[in-house]
Parts: C-alpha cells; sequence; structure tokens
C-alpha cells in the first residue's frame, strides 16, 4: 500500500486514527508562522457530522471526508452534497468527489485540480 493510499485510503472499508501512519517529520517547524491551514481527515457518517465539516472550512481547513457509508445516489448523501457544495461556494473554496468514497472540501484561495498527476 502506497503512501497517498495510507492517506485517502482505498476504496471500501473505514479509517480510524490508528490507520494512520505517524511520520517523523525531521526538521519541519509545523508551528511556523504563517501556517494557519491544516488538511483535516472527516467521516461522515449521517447529517451531525457536516457541522464539524463546515466549522473547519470556514476557519480555513482542506477536509477529506470518507463517505464510504452512504452510495452516492443516497438521498442523505444528495442533501449532505448539497451543503457542503453551499459552504464551498460561500467561503469562494472549491468542492471535488473523489471516486464512490471521498469528499474533498477546500477553503478559500484553495483549487482542486480534476487532472490526475502523471497522466
Amino acid at each position: 500500500m502506497g503512501l497517498m493510499s495510507k492517506i485517502l485510503g482505498e476504496s471500501g472499508g473505514s479509517r480510524h486514527k490508528d490507520d494512520y501512519v505517524e511520520i517523523d517529520s525531521g526538521n519541519v517547524d509545523t508551528t511556523a508562522a504563517g501556517v494557519s491551514m491544516e488538511v483535516r481527515i472527516a467521516k461522515i457518517g449521517d447529517k451531525q457530522d457536516v457541522i464539524d465539516i463546515k466549522d473547519a472550512v470556514y476557519d480555513g481547513d482542506v477536509v477529506i471526508a470518507d463517505i464510504t457509508r452512504h452510495t452516492t445516489q443516497d438521498r442523505t448523501m444528495e442533501h449532505i452534497t448539497d451543503e457542503l457544495k453551499q459552504v464551498a461556494n460561500e467561503v469562494g473554496g472549491d468542492i471535488a468527489q473523489k471516486g464512490d468514497d471521498q469528499l474533498i472540501i477546500t477553503p478559500h484561495g484553495v483549487a482542486i485540480n480534476r487532472d490526475p498527476l502523471g497522466q
């Protein structure tokens, strides 16, 4: 399993905090001035989970949300996606779905390039 598969997950299954591997960042100072954005990982189980995602995006963070509990045709998922699209539009960010298992929501100033690298 590659690094990106560990970060973003593979299709199917669910992810837990224990599934992520801590990587020694060496001399990188993650508290340096000017570092104001984080990449947050979320799981959408029901509409209540959207509140934390919205808060994170409003705070300027990128959110990668696991939506494996829902199908893309699921009525609840349609409502959740519409709500998150509205948030992305409000903050001037972006939103994209990666496969059937993830949504990526970004804040102002962060666009999602839909062209895969290396292709």
